[in-house]
């Protein structure tokens, strides 16, 4: 299981774009903010059936868009099959990306069943011509790929600016530094229309109105129920589908598919994120506010 292309995609970006294209008088800005997320099984198949999934992500994002951002994050998640017996993943990661989306220090470490797996280090920069890596471990290179390439904030950034500016999909190459530090990975993302986040009330009313849906009702209350409380429970979101694919050309099927609604202020809920032959759920069960970065300065 990836732990830094789910967790990266929780974040979003400087500025958008109103709908009409013009720049947005008030630029985003993005919440400090420390997130839980307990993880469920949500779909299995193929010949090697997941029979359950539990675990959890926590997520600590901090920063601004002068001094740049800083994102630790862990995934913790214990798998159970038939065939294969238990398996418990413990991936984390560091990363720092600057204001303005051209640096990237990273940092992945990875224990399955206990034991320590291959830990990727370095730093990266993107110019308008070629993303340039230099890596630490899993050994010392030096490596260049042509083109434009983003690294995880600066991608939220566009999906937030295409978001705001009503368009549907986008299409960019992202480096996260994550597997081996090699890959760079294109993307497509689909946006869905927004909305208000519905607050508690009109879920309690309706299975008053209706006291067959009770039961349902409180299964949906009880999921992401940080997101319908205080600020967040008017704040405009928008559906995400972001799907991951190695690079290259012609039709390919994705490698990993992340969904999750995704926030004004860089939280995201109604987590998915599916690996092909089984899906995990992540409901936020805790959102705690950092402090919160003061305004830039010119």
């Amino acid at each position: 299981m990836r732990l830094s292309r789910a967790t990266a995609c929780l974040i979003v970006g400087l500025t958008g774009l109103s709908a009409t294209g013009a720049v947005a008088a008030e630029p985003v800005r993005l919440a400090s903010h420390r997130a839980i997320y307990d993880l469920s099984l949500a779909q299995s198949g193929g010949t090697r059936a997941v029979e359950s999934a539990r675990g959890r992500i926590v997520i600590e994002f901090s920063g601004d868009a002068c001094k740049g951002y800083s994102m630790q994050t862990r995934q913790v998640t214990v798998l159970e099959s038939g065939e294969t017996g238990s398996r418990t993943s413990d991936l984390r990661n560091t990363t720092f990306e600057g204001a303005d989306g051209r640096s990237y220090r990273f940092k992945v470490g990875t224990l399955l069943n206990g034991a320590p797996g291959q830990s990727v280090d370095g730093t990266a920069e993107v110019t308008a011509e070629a993303l340039k890596v230099r890596l630490k471990e899993p050994k010392r290179e030096v490596f260049e790929a042509k083109g434009e390439v983003l690294f995880p904030t600066a991608h939220m950034r566009r999906l937030i600016e295409a978001a705001r500016g009503g368009t549907t999909t986008l299409s960019v190459k992202v480096y996260d530094g994550t597997d081996d530090g090699r890959k760079v990975y294109d993307t497509l993302a689909v946006i869905g229309h927004a909305a208000p986040a519905k607050a508690d009330a009109s879920k309690a009313d309706a299975s008053k109105a209706d006291p067959s849906k009770a039961d349902v009702s409180q299964a949906e209350g009880d999921r992401d129920k940080p997101l319908r409380e205080g600020d967040m429970a008017g704040m405009t979101h928008w559906p995400v589908t972001l799907s991951y694919f190695t690079a290259g050309s012609g039709e390919r099927t994705p490698i990993y598919v992340l969904t999750f609604d995704l926030y004004e202020n860089g939280v995201s809920g109604n987590l998915r994120l599916d690996y092909g032959e089984f899906a995990v759920a992540g409901n936020l069960t805790r959102l705690d506010k950092l402090p919160a970065a003061t305004d830039c300065k010119s």
